[in-house]
């Protein structure tokens, strides 16, 4: 079934399961101990979190923090609000939510700037915590 797109053509209509099974399958995900070492390479993680849950239950050391409403802004590299990580297109992102869900959609989003190298961390923060990894509280 398709639905007008606001002026912009017809659009078809689609659940979010369905469009994160879509989005997903274009690229590979990692797991927490996958994300440990991309970093260590010189992979960048992204905490997209709000305030409140990184207060709750600390941070990803060395992981950039940046408000989800702002990722497109700081991680494109030809952006003029980059942040100063944000070199190249080929730089190695892992965008890191809650629990793997939001950063499935804000990969989707950095793909389409051209950061080919971006992925996500499937089970998010609470995955990265649940394998023993490193908090900051």
């Amino acid at each position: 079934m398709a639905v007008s797109g606001g002026g912009r053509g017809r659009r078809e209509r689609v659940g979010i399961d369905e469009l994160l099974d879509r989005v997903r399958a274009g690229y590979e995900r990692v797991g927490p101990e996958e994300a440990a070492a991309a970093a260590a390479r010189g992979a960048l993680l992204v905490d997209i979190r709000y305030a409140a849950l990184r207060e709750r239950d600390g941070l990803i050391p060395g992981a950039l923090v940046v408000e989800r409403n702002e990722l497109e802004w700081r991680l494109d590299p030809q952006g003029s609000h980059r942040a100063p990580q944000a070199v190249s297109h080929d730089l190695q992102v892992v965008v890191i939510c809650n629990e793997g869900y939001a950063s499935s959609l804000a990969v989707d989003s950095l793909r389409q700037l051209g950061l080919h190298r971006a992925t996500d961390l499937t089970g998010g923060f609470q995955a990265w915590r649940a394998a023993g990894l490193p908090v900051a509280l």
